[in-house]
């Protein structure tokens, strides 16, 4: 099967086959069945991303507040120009998602022109006519900003090498892309957007990750929750544990990844009926972590007392985070901090013990405790 060339701007073009019929971060996506050698934790790869197989006449994702869209095969190959000039650029897989994520939410991966501000922009090709200002292209830059010409910030390729930023940046640095941005491979995604984007809306960007991840997965073929690949194969235990019952507590609860949710599950051997709930992973975790003296009580109402309490940013790997609804009484969840925006939990009924992110609980109260 042949390969076809596919325009994506001006300066560039991608090798793509013929298509087949209150802090924000997504689900992971399960591993892909054919996946590459890279080191993956968080999302952040050894290496960029590629474009990797054929690129879909559509593919269905959920945003983390429960819709369901369905992105066409110009959204995904527009997705395709972010990731290929992300590869081109050595961009780090978490960059490359952050990108997607943001396009999504600002143009929903559509080139946009934008005839009230730019008359002449509905001849440069686009996918749809914008109205936000003076913003036009994938990421809704703006040109008044600094950004670059119309023509440059409606090219694909382009757009996206300013939004990546960094030393080989169209704009060297102003406006920042997001490799000038210090620290923003540790940040939460949606802040690292923001961050680029300057945004009115900041807390806007999170809820698309999930579907970021998604799209990155699908069309590189390597999946984002495949992290621990470099990592000791028995017990999926990252590398590089904290000291301590921190430390232990992590692996502790790593070594029942896989168990199903249980309702009142868990105790301090073990799963119980097969499984745990979200306390019942904890008070096993912090029990077997500390030889026994941590002995937690079975709801995560209770256990929201226990250890000292600490401030959001001051959150280390084994912490608990306790998640609650505004305006209850008390938390609904508790889940093991990892690092990143990772958690390790035992989420709900028809789930298991597994990895996953803070932004599962987007727009919840998040409470800080430290055992020890």
């Amino acid at each position: 099967m042949g390969a076809k060339m596919l325009a994506v701007g001006a300066a560039t073009a991608v090798l793509l086959a013929p298509g087949a019929a209150v802090l924000g971060v997504a689900t992971l996506i399960s591993p892909a069945a054919a996946g590459s050698g890279s080191c993956m934790w968080d999302g952040q790869a050894t290496e960029s991303l590629g474009v990797n197989g054929p690129v879909p006449d559509n593919l269905s994702a959920t945003k983390t507040n429960g819709e369901t869209v369905t992105l066409s095969r110009q959204q995904l190959t527009r997705a395709a120009s972010i990731i290929a000039t992300g590869k081109s650029e050595n961009i780090p897989a978490r960059g490359q998602m952050i990108a997607i994520m943001t396009a999504l939410t600002e143009s929903t991966l559509r080139v946009l022109s934008n005839t009230g501000a730019y008359p002449g922009s509905a001849d440069i090709p686009n996918d749809g006519d914008g109205s936000d200002h003076d913003s036009v292209g994938l990421f809704q830059q703006r040109p008044a900003a600094g950004w670059g010409s119309v023509e440059n910030l409606m090219d694909p390729v382009w757009s996206s090498r300013a939004f990546y930023g960094g030393t080989s940046g169209p704009n060297h640095g102003s406006p920042r892309g997001l490799l000038d941005i210090d620290g923003w491979a540790s940040m939460d995604p949606g802040a690292a957007a923001q961050a680029v984007q300057v945004s009115a809306y900041p807390d806007r960007y999170a809820v698309n990750q999930s579907i970021a991840e998604k799209v990155l997965a699908t069309l590189s073929g390597v999946s984002l929750s495949s992290e621990l690949a470099c990592a000791q194969p028995a017990g999926d235990v990252p590398l590089n544990l904290p000291p301590g019952i921190a430390g232990g507590s992590i692996k502790a609860a790593a070594s029942q990844l896989g168990k199903p949710y249980v309702w009142g599950g868990g105790n301090f051997e073990g799963p119980t009926g097969g499984g745990f709930d979200c306390s019942g992973l904890v008070l096993y975790a912090a029990y077997q972590a500390s030889g026994g003296r941590i002995r937690l009580p079975h709801y995560s109402g209770d256990q929201i007392h226990a250890g000292q309490g600490v401030a959001w940013a001051d959150k280390r790997p084994g912490d608990l985070i306790f998640f609650s609804y505004p305006g209850a009484g008390g938390p609904h969840h508790v889940a093991i901090y990892v690092g990143g925006s990772r958690i390790l939990h035992a989420p709900r009924t028809g789930d298991v013990v597994r990895y996953g992110t803070i932004g599962e609980f987007s727009g919840e109260v998040m409470t800080v405790r430290r055992l020890g």
